[in-house]
């Protein structure tokens, strides 16, 4: 059959990979994905032939996934996460639009979700993500950078609690701060800010501070931020945003005060 499903494989540790992304591994005799997260499957990928590719090969990437399953060889191509949040899901629909090979058309396509790191990196202090969010790439690689300035600008005056995927890289760090500075601007320095690196993975790393004193430069391509808004509260060890339930709150209390 020719078969490609695109696996979002969670945040890295194996005990949050879903059943379903499990199973269609198990059916797979071909995977192409980054090394890196080929060989965060660890005994889930063995006996199977591994493509490997690049970071930056994404188009080349799906292509070799789609050339594979379109040849009959049951094909799973990998993203970390989720693979239609800045994974390569939209990178295989993009190529079927551009109609490049008749035989990609007979492929049967399945794309199967996965925790994002978003998710992974909330959980892990609390429930930041609790009332409206938005997430936005800080990577001005294929996004301008007056969009994602215009972007953050907007997330922050309509009080959204916001996640920054790519904050930074090796080549860049002044994006965040710029960040920092718009958000500022609608914002209170003790904003609570969590900053996660490798969550679920070896290496895991997290850090709750506050915008004021967001600091980039221990920052890498593999943190995430998140941003709190002003219904954001930093609790002990825990972070969460409220939804408007102290509201109802103040009535049980009441009540139970009669």
């Amino acid at each position: 059959m020719n078969h490609l499903y695109i696996i979002g494989t969670g945040p890295g540790g194996l005990e949050h990979l879903s059943p379903t992304a499990h199973a269609a591994l198990g059916a797979c005799t071909d995977l192409a994905g980054h090394g890196l997260y080929l060989n965060l499957l660890g005994h889930l990928a063995e006996g199977k032939i591994h493509h490997k590719t690049k970071m930056g090969e994404e188009l080349a990437r799906a292509a070799l996934a789609l050339n594979l399953a379109a040849s009959g060889k049951t094909t799973a191509l990998i993203s970390s996460g989720d693979a239609g949040i800045y994974g390569m899901a939209t990178v295989v629909f993009e190529l079927l639009a551009r109609d490049l090979k008749s035989e990609w058309k007979n492929v049967e396509i399945e794309v199967i979700p996965g925790i994002s790191a978003m998710q992974a990196a909330a959980a892990r202090v609390g429930a930041p993500l609790a009332n409206d969010f938005c997430v936005i790439s800080l990577s001005d690689l294929l996004t301008p950078w007056e969009v994602i300035n215009r972007r953050i600008d907007m997330a922050s005056q309509g009080d959204f609690v916001i996640v920054f995927y790519n904050a930074v890289s090796n080549k860049r760090s002044w994006q965040l701060l710029e960040a920092q500075q718009i958000l500022m601007r609608h914002r209170q320095p003790e904003t609570p800010v969590i900053i996660a690196f490798n969550i679920t993975r070896k290496g895991e790393q997290l850090e709750i501070t506050t915008l004021g004193d967001l600091n980039p430069v221990p920052l890498n391509m593999l943190s995430l931020v998140i941003i709190g808004n002003s219904e954001t509260r930093h609790i002990g060890k825990w972070v969460y945003t409220s939804r408007g339930y102290h509201t109802k709150l103040a009535l049980v209390d009441s009540n139970h005060s009669q």
